[in-house]
């Protein structure tokens, strides 16, 4: 429920445990990099100097529209307040050289590759995505996705090795997305980093089409049939 979902905030920056409690009203849908498009915002860790210790992006610090949102950066979000905000006690995220990814530099948590990264904008947004890695182990960790009020919308895997883009979008392409959080759920033996940081408001991020539940319905029972056919 809401009331859970925001009082797992403390276990969240001690454990770095999946929240898997989802907004009653509202949910994620999993998007390729193609899904950003028009104005979509675009930070690629080379606009700062490595060594940056929490950076804070304006439109201008990446060719942004005018309106375009303020990005944040530090390693954990306080969710004590009426709204989400950063933990300023939390380890920091900071831009560092990675010879493992194609396009360095690439921002990292405390300590290094292994530290997790909270993102917060300061308008919200319809959809988020990041090239991350290095992984050597499928489904290790996850972006997580939060409202302004703090409740957890839903989150992403990964689910190739290497460098993978894993994004996401509000399931009815409106601007829900306050803040992102990226972090271990489970083995990955040699951390990660994020690069290439995509984010768009409404309409600035493709909604993927997802069947209705009739629809499902009819598709499962004509496969029940096929299969009964071949049995025949």
């Amino acid at each position: 429920d809401v009331e859970r979902s925001r009082g797992l905030g403390d276990v969240y920056k001690r454990q770095g445990l999946l929240v898997a409690s989802v907004s009653a009203n509202a949910g994620i849908l999993r998007v390729t990099e193609g899904a950003f498009v028009g104005d979509a915002g675009l930070i690629t860790f080379s606009e700062f100097s490595v060594g940056t210790v929490n950076p804070t992006y304006n439109a201008v610090d990446y060719g942004g529209a005018a309106g375009s949102p303020t990005v944040n950066f530090d390693g954990a979000f306080d969710f004590s307040g009426p709204t989400i905000a950063l933990d300023g006690s939390a380890p920091d995220a900071v831009i560092v050289s990675d010879g493992a990814a194609p396009n360095s530099p690439v921002l990292s948590g405390t300590p290094t590759f292994n530290g997790n990264l909270a993102v917060l904008f300061d308008v919200d947004v319809a959809g988020v995505g990041l090239d991350a890695g290095y992984f050597d182990a499928i489904g290790g960790t996850a972006i997580e996705a939060f409202d302004r009020a703090g409740n957890s919308l839903g989150s992403v895997l990964n689910e190739s090795l290497g460098i993978e883009f894993l994004g996401l979008v509000t399931d009815d392409g409106l601007n829900g997305i306050a803040g992102l959080f990226f972090h271990i759920v489970g083995n990955e033996p040699a951390g990660y980093a994020i690069d290439s940081l995509r984010f768009g408001r409404q309409g600035d991020v493709v909604v993927p089409t997802v069947p209705e539940p009739g629809v499902l319905a009819l598709i499962g029972l004509g496969l029940v049939g096929v299969a009964l056919r071949r049995r025949v």
